[in-house]
């Protein structure tokens, strides 16, 4: 049998509270984060409550830093990333506590700059925004004879 392993996570949704940057000791930058991701049913039976899901995600050096800098609450991300699991003694009832959060690779922009819900600085990141504008088709060259054509 070969040995298979696989953890892998895309999640849209929009930032639940404004990410905070820290740093580790050793100065690396870290923030956590948490994403609501809407369900695609709802809990009544009319469609007037939507249900979400509620992700905690952490993001290290240059991506926490990236995070902290563009994104607010309220802002539309789509991160890629994988889970991880961590477990501790609650000090307060000696219990063993569970966690499952995802590990952010990669964070993105979903909202053009217009469509944003909070201003970008001067100096943003000028990835380029996805807009919902058509572009114009391309210009193909008509062939008069397919005779001549190989497949």
């Amino acid at each position: 049998m070969a040995n298979f392993n696989f953890n892998k996570v895309i999640l849209g949704g929009r930032l639940t509270a404004d990410p905070e940057l820290r740093q580790t000791p050793q100065g690396i930058s870290v923030t956590t984060f948490s994403i609501a991701v809407n369900r695609r049913f709802t809990r009544t039976n009319d469609g007037s409550q939507p249900t979400a899901d509620f992700f905690n995600c952490t993001a290290w050096r240059s991506n926490a830093e990236f995070i902290t800098r563009y994104f607010k609450k309220g802002n539309s991300i789509c991160v890629v990333g994988t889970l991880q699991n961590r477990s501790w003694t609650d000090q307060q009832t000696g219990q063993k506590r569970y966690a499952t959060d995802i590990v952010v690779d990669e964070a993105n922009f979903v909202d053009s700059k217009e469509a944003g819900s909070a201003p970008m600085p001067n100096d943003a990141y000028n990835a380029p925004a996805y807009s919902s504008q058509e572009t114009e088709a391309p210009k193909f060259e008509e062939l008069s004879n397919d005779d001549d054509l190989p497949f």
